[in-house]
């Protein structure tokens, strides 16, 4: 028999919970903020509307990351919503490397933040609080900027992007 994993938990739970969640379609964005002029960005699917009165997003960012220091420190961030064509950008932002990642990556400045033009979505937001979350923190966000294009989001499900599909008329 083991003993409990980090934090105690089992570690079969741990792993059982890894596959479950692996099993749920999540969207995928790249969270953004800016330093001075130098852009910061990672990829997040742990990511989702919170309210709609006063407009409000919610963020889980690991507790180690760089870009939660800086979102920290300057209390804006953006999440640019990819769509079906940006999985290199998922790709490209989920790796560390600081404000590397956005070398030859077009970006325009948008409510303070950094903008990903092409996205299917954005929305600009500034920090209405944290809230702890095990390894991860919470960033809750006010949202100042929504908007979108329409086209077919960028998803992660089974460790694979996506992106959905409509089922016809009448199935289910």
């Amino acid at each position: 028999m083991t003993g409990p994993a980090r934090g105690g938990a089992d570690p079969g739970l741990a792993t059982a919970f890894r596959e479950t969640m692996a099993a749920v379609c999540t969207p995928v964005a790249v969270m953004t903020g800016l330093d001075g002029e130098l852009p910061h960005g990672t990829t997040v699917s742990a990511f989702a509307s919170l309210s709609m009165n006063p407009p409000m997003v919610l963020v889980a960012l690991d507790r180690a990351s760089e870009l939660l220091a800086l979102v920290r420190r300057t209390r804006r961030f953006g999440l640019n919503l990819l769509g079906a064509g940006q999985a290199g950008l998922a790709r490209r932002f989920a790796a560390k490397g600081g404000p590397a990642k956005f070398a030859g990556v077009a970006w325009e400045r948008h409510c303070g933040v950094p903008r990903i033009p092409g996205s299917a979505g954005f929305v600009g937001c500034t920090v209405a609080g944290l809230a702890h979350g095990g390894d991860h923190l919470i960033v809750l966000g006010n949202v100042v900027a929504a908007e979108t294009t329409g086209d077919a989001p960028l998803v992660y499900h089974r460790r694979t992007f996506g992106t959905p599909t409509a089922l016809p008329e009448g199935s289910g």
